[in-house]
């Protein structure tokens, strides 16, 4: 009995010992990221990067080519032709809808193959079938209805009060960067309240593949090389700017609670300082860094750092570097179940997440709710 008893004390020592650790959460002078997830993450970036760049360069894809270094439309069905022939002072015009398999017909001649063409190579080609018919025929096409290549643009697009603007199906008229679809759509919302366009984070969905566009340096700081050129099928949204940008949260024992930005608070030291460091009653030693709780289902990463040592002894090892969405919560007592610290605290996670601005709004008001 005294040894079932010794080793049952043992493991119940070695219970408490764990849930000990795990409430302390993750030291974070014990944290490393894992090598392997950041040279995956460093490698998917790079590659990104480089598609990106062979994209801004392209001399031709389905809706363009180049003919003695001159961009033109490649023809497709659906387009319509106007062909005009000259006789003399006189112009006779035609108008040719490319049929679906890529043919049209014309005067003595039937089903040429205009398809895959340039509106250039397909007059080379008429004037050459007229010779036939007609000793030395002048004529020209040029493409009156582009219609067979297009791309679908969605988000913060102005709707002007004339004209076709806003979100929707755009025809390629040729060789078409992102910047002069959104320019053409109407431009990008900016200068309200609300709904400004985020145009450093401008999406691109290419056969399944997603890319994020910075067009604010091509417009502002003159850096084109995520101008890319648009290929038929791409999709394009320009997101709403968000209403706080990066930002981190901090609240609990601190002077005043709130939302940070998160360029003007990048560690854990600047964040308490900007919110007007401790309360006389906080635990310094057990301030908690909650860390990717959407992103891991309410199942969040959490750091602790001692803000003593921090302060007393110089370990800027405590002084963890901070990521949008943390949060930083200053204890008044040391927490002993972070299982019951998460069940407490996720309600309060959801709301600043999902609704940053009525969590700025309705509870900051009274700083002494966030104050458990």
């Amino acid at each position: 009995m005294n040894i079932i008893m010794a080793l049952c004390t043992g493991f119940s020592a070695i219970l408490l010992s764990s849930c000990a650790f795990e409430a302390r959460g993750i030291p974070v002078k014990e944290f490393r990221p894992m090598t392997a997830v950041e040279e995956a993450e460093t490698k998917q970036k790079n590659e990104s990067k480089e598609e990106i760049a062979r994209a801004s360069q392209v001399k031709e894809n389905s809706a363009f080519t180049e003919r003695r270094g001159v961009p033109e439309y490649i023809i497709g069905p659906g387009d319509i032709l106007t062909i005009n022939l000259r006789e003399g002072a006189k112009v006779n015009t035609y108008d040719a809808l490319v049929r679906p398999d890529g043919k049209i017909s014309y005067s003595f001649i039937d089903n040429i193959m205009v398809s895959g063409h340039t509106a250039s190579e397909v007059t080379e080609l008429l004037i050459e079938a007229l010779k036939k018919y007609i000793r030395e025929p002048r004529l020209d096409i040029v493409i009156k209805e582009y219609k067979s290549k297009s791309v679908l643009l969605f988000g913060q697009i102005n709707i002007l009060q004339q004209g076709t603007s806003g979100p929707g199906k755009y025809p390629l008229l040729g060789k078409t960067r992102v910047l002069d679809l959104v320019v053409a759509a109407g431009g990008a919302v900016s200068g309200q309240d609300k709904g400004n366009a985020d145009l450093r984070n401008v999406e691109l969905v290419r056969q399944g593949e997603r890319y994020t566009l910075n067009l604010y340096n091509a417009m502002f700081r003159g850096d084109v090389s995520d101008n890319i050129v648009l290929d038929s099928g791409d999709i394009v949204t320009v997101p709403e700017m968000p209403t706080f940008a990066e930002r981190v949260y901090v609240f609990g024992q601190v002077a005043s609670q709130g939302i940070l930005k998160l360029k003007d608070s990048q560690d854990l030291l600047t964040a308490i300082a900007l919110s007007g460091g401790t309360t006389p009653v906080a635990v310094k030693t057990d301030i908690k860094i909650i860390r990717e709780y959407e992103e891991r289902q309410g199942k969040p990463v959490i750091f602790s750092a001692n803000l003593d040592q921090i302060l007393l002894q110089g370990d800027l090892a405590q002084n963890i570097r901070l990521k949008d969405g943390d949060v930083i919560y200053v204890p008044r007592s040391v927490i002993g179940d972070i299982n019951e610290f998460i069940a407490n605290i996720s309600p309060m996670l959801d709301f600043i997440y999902n609704r940053p601005s009525d969590f700025r709004t309705n509870f900051l008001k009274d700083q002494n709710k966030l104050r458990w």
